[in-house]
């Protein structure tokens, strides 16, 4: 098989809008000839959608064109495959008949054939195969975009997965995103897209992705990451591993036995709860974002299996990506304040996010968020859901001069994604049933001084103390079945007789008292909340545990100093 040349001697590692476009500048009879392939397989498809039209039978071709859109985007090749896995996981844009076929595009791909798969493995590993692999299955268990995967033994006896990746594929993705980004430079600011800032940014954000996902040494050090995260996860399986039999074109990992998640029946006949798996997918995905920080972008049912025994195992690491510990922190917050119905606060976190700009008037967008989130978010905390809340906070992006940062696009994908496939478990999931009591525990919990700062900012509105809003994060982080609120109670504890807590002492001795009058009435709706679970005994051990750890300065730091 031919290859097409690349803009260096030997592929382009890493995503390069400039050095691509330097290279097919001088090269037009290529960009010539794939838009006009492009063109001709878009048009036609177009035609026979409006022939169905006007011969009144789009109802009774409905499933052959959807078979007809699957089989023109596998055809185009790995980067509009891509873009069909995008649209199969947004129910709001593409319709039932269409997003059956595109689920397809997750695993259901025609693999290449084995002598070409098999002479990449020889030619990066530099042994034929059967000295490689005691064992390997004649032709490929799954077929995906980028690659196709085998099952294996090792000569040490372990069972694997080996992954290969599609010959030519650097030449084909680079081609492809020149184009997009060329049709993006012309053609984005006729488009009714409120992005705030230039579209050629979303194609290279997704060039840069897809680079890396088509790194296999990435992914697998992706893999080690995650792993080293969910260490002490039972609930999380990850595969491990084996460096080597692999290279940036082959990946041989731990071979992982289960049900996609899509499985529901054989998932249901194994004597595994849906729910709890959900639970667990949930969960796992709101310790990525808002503990680690790192986060699987593309969490689609290809890539997540339910274990025999009752676990979550993710099995592809291409497309991730890191938050800093700001942005952890203030998503966590804002959940909250939404929750709360608290726009003025939500209104500054979407600043420090960078859905706006520092700039902006927020007077008239409060109102407006207020009418529409409010409605989303419903009376009570089981009415949440995800993806209608992004379908009417994608209405104010045209209203006002909101922008979407290019890391939140992949964060929307990931968690409409899992929001889909826990609804795919249990049509009546709410997701916020998981997440907001995880939220709450993570809050109270209070791990790092920027979670603890950000709780007195929620606890706290216009210098007064929300006792309403404790009670709420109490009771809520009381329905996760894990939390435990004594050691929250330490942690709190430990923090108040801190130097760093002096300031929240100082304000809860004035919340006591605020108003002109002793807040008893709170104070014994909060105990009446927790007494059952803070029995005195295991108080006394707790509050005497904690000041055996203060030091005598801390403790002399306590004590009010006598003015001169």
């Amino acid at each position: 098989m031919s290859q097409q040349p690349t803009p260096e001697r030997g592929e382009l590692q890493r995503y390069s809008a400039t050095a691509i476009a330097r290279y097919y500048r001088y090269r037009p009879h290529l960009v010539i000839w794939r838009a006009l392939s492009i063109l001709w397989s878009v048009s036609v498809f177009i035609v026979h959608l409006q022939w169905d039209r006007w011969t009144h039978q789009e109802e009774e071709n409905k499933y052959k064109r959807a078979r007809e859109l699957r089989t023109r985007l596998t055809r185009l090749g790995p980067t509009f495959i891509k873009v069909g896995q995008a649209l199969s996981t947004r129910p709001d844009l593409v319709r039932k008949d269409f997003l059956d076929e595109l689920i397809k595009l997750q695993d259901q791909l025609p693999p290449f054939d084995n002598e070409t798969a098999f002479a990449i493995i020889e030619q990066d590993l530099g042994y034929p195969v059967n000295e490689v692999y005691k064992e390997i299955s004649p032709y490929p268990v799954a077929a995906a975009s980028l690659g196709q995967v085998y099952r294996a033994v090792l000569y040490t006896g372990e069972d694997v997965a080996v992954k290969v990746q599609r010959p030519s594929l650097r030449p084909v993705l680079m081609l492809d995103l020149y184009l997009m980004r060329l049709l993006a430079k012309w053609f984005g600011h006729w488009l009714p897209l409120n992005l705030g800032h230039d579209l050629t940014l979303i194609i290279d954000e997704f060039g840069c992705k897809l680079f890396e996902e088509i790194d296999y040494c990435n992914e697998g050090k992706n893999a080690e990451k995650f792993a080293a995260n969910f260490a002490n996860d039972p609930d999380v399986k990850v595969p491990k591993i084996y460096w080597l039999y692999s290279s940036n074109r082959i990946l041989t990992l731990e071979w992982i036995n289960g049900y996609k998640l899509n499985d529901i029946d054989q998932i249901k006949a194994a004597g595994i709860n849906p729910y709890e798996i959900i639970r667990i997918g949930v969960t796992s995905g709101l310790r990525q974002l808002l503990e680690h920080g790192f986060f699987h972008a593309d969490p689609h049912p290809g890539n997540l299996f339910a274990t025999y025994d009752g676990r979550m195992a993710y099995i592809d690491f291409g497309m991730m990506d890191q938050l800093e510990e700001e942005t952890k922190e203030t998503i966590a917050s804002s959940v909250v304040q939404l929750i709360n119905k608290d726009y003025e606060a939500l209104v500054d976190d979407f600043v420090k996010l960078g859905f706006l700009t520092p700039d902006t008037d927020i007077k008239p967008i409060i109102p407006a968020l207020e009418k529409v989130l409010g409605e989303a978010v419903g009376q009570s905390v089981g009415d949440f859901n995800f993806q209608t809340i992004t379908d009417e906070f994608s209405e104010l992006m045209y209203e006002y001069p909101f922008r979407l940062p290019s890391k939140f696009a992949l964060i929307i994908r990931s968690l409409v994604t899992q929001e889909g496939l826990a609804l795919s478990l249990d049509p009546n999931f709410k997701i916020v049933e998981v997440a907001y009591p995880y939220v709450a525990k993570r809050l109270l919990t209070g791990e790092s001084p920027q979670l603890r700062r950000r709780l007195i900012d929620i606890l706290f509105k216009d210098g007064k103390f929300q006792w309403q809003r404790l009670e709420n994060l109490i009771e809520i982080a009381r329905t996760d079945g894990r939390f435990d609120l004594l050691p929250t109670a330490q942690l709190g504890m430990r923090y108040l007789l801190s130097d760093e807590g002096s300031y929240l002492r100082r304000q809860l001795l004035l919340a006591l008292t605020e108003d002109d009058r002793l807040h008893t009435e709170e104070v014994q709706r909060l105990w009446a909340l927790v007494q059952d679970e803070i029995k005195p005994q295991r108080l006394f051990d707790v509050a005497l545990s904690t000041f055996r750890e203060l030091s005598a300065s801390g403790v002399a730091a306590l004590i009010p100093k006598s003015s001169d």
